[in-house]
């Protein structure tokens, strides 16, 4: 991190020079008079959706306003006082992280339960499981989604299947690994990927992507209390961007149960993360333009997933669509997609479409281009409705 942030302040300080001069013997275009770096960065890190708030509710006691990396903050705060036994630990958390999500952990509860780590993902998910076998509470933080892979070995082969390989004497249910993922508009190819579908393939696990603060703080704690080890992804776009009134006491969301987020019955939508708010955008545009009636699903978990509500809706619409930023090629998309045309066939009235990310390395500059935004995907919902 102190190196990227060092290459990053010398091309701060590098000067640009016209056509015929140099800078370290590497010339440079003299730039258009009416060119404005300023307006091209502004649109560049523009977001690519609209946030859409939860309705306030007192369902589980009095909220206030959170953004998502608070909510975060709120939940993991809920756990260490609630149960004696639970750690944090991680790149930089005991300086409350990156993104600010422990912030102020540290000194409430002390560095013997909010602790850093050597740089070494591999070494932090294996610790996690020695102490998640030992009967403690353990919460893992990978700085990033895309760091997580040095640590796949450790995840799938010993996490996952360490009930299994005991016969249930053993296992880490009490394994909660965070991780930030997704696109943030210049992240590049190595801090926006979004990793989810990897994880997909292994029995063992829970892989959960909240879309705002109240599930992201709901679901959190459902992982921490949950029996298996569980991998939960935090859209890293919406830790500012999304606010929402938050319940301050304990609260827990179910796993495996998708959310309903707008009903519908001319076609099916199914996100998770940030997508679903790209898509409930995509379903305003298409009732105003087209006059079409969109069920939007936020499916929440990945792993095990809510096969029941996806295609309950896909029986009463006759028409799905699936956007997610990871690859099209073996995202989690293809699995839905295979379920419903299963269970689903006789009931489609339209072949089944993804609108996903491309299958590429995540570019940078060209960034905005790659994310599946709102207008790819309503010219998706119009080749459907045309079918």
């Amino acid at each position: 991190m102190a190196a990227r942030l060092l290459l990053r302040s010398a091309a701060v300080k590098a000067t640009v020079t016209d056509v015929h001069g140099s800078n370290a013997g590497v010339s440079f275009l003299r730039l258009s008079p009416s060119c404005s770096l300023r307006l091209k960065t502004q649109k560049r890190h523009a977001a690519h959706f609209t946030f859409y708030p939860d309705p306030v509710t007192t369902k589980y006691g009095p909220t206030t306003k959170m953004n998502l990396f608070q909510s975060i903050t709120s939940a993991l705060d809920n756990t260490m006082a609630s149960d004696p036994t639970a750690v944090i630990f991680g790149e930089d958390v005991a300086f409350g992280g990156v993104f600010r999500c422990t912030v102020g952990l540290r000194d409430k509860y002390g560095k013997d339960r909010v602790f850093n780590t050597p740089l070494c993902e591999q070494g932090i998910v294996g610790f996690g499981i020695g102490v998640a076998v030992a009967g403690a509470k353990a919460i893992a933080e990978i700085q990033f989604a895309d760091y997580i892979f040095p640590a796949f070995d450790q995840i799938v082969n010993e996490a996952a299947k360490y009930r299994y390989r005991s016969g249930n004497h053993y296992d880490c249910g009490n394994l909660t690994i965070r991780a930030p993922s997704g696109c943030v508009g210049h992240g590049s190819l190595y801090h926006s990927q979004s990793p989810e579908a990897f994880f997909a393939h292994c029995a063992g696990l829970r892989v959960v992507v909240p879309r705002g603060p109240v599930q992201a703080k709901g679901l959190l704690l459902s992982c921490i209390a949950d029996e298996n080890p569980c991998i939960f992804f935090e859209p890293k776009i919406l830790y500012r961007a999304a606010v929402d009134q938050v319940p301050t006491d304990t609260y827990l969301l179910p796993l495996s149960q998708a959310e309903i987020v707008q009903e519908g019955s001319d076609l099916t939508m199914v996100a998770w993360g940030t997508q679903v708010h790209v898509l409930r955008e995509v379903a305003d545009m298409a009732q105003d333009k087209l006059g079409v009636s969109c069920e939007v699903i936020d499916l929440q978990t990945i792993l095990p997933w809510d096969k029941e509500t996806i295609c309950k809706s896909v029986v009463k619409t006759g028409r799905l669509l699936i956007s997610h930023e990871a690859p099209v090629t073996g995202g989690f998309a293809a699995e839905i997609t295979t379920t419903v045309q299963e269970e689903c066939f006789l009931n489609l009235e339209a072949p089944i479409s993804r609108v996903c990310g491309y299958d590429t390395p995540f570019p940078h500059t060209l960034e905005p281009f790659y994310i599946p935004d709102k207008w790819k995907c309503f010219d998706a919902v119009k080749r459907m409705i045309n079918y």
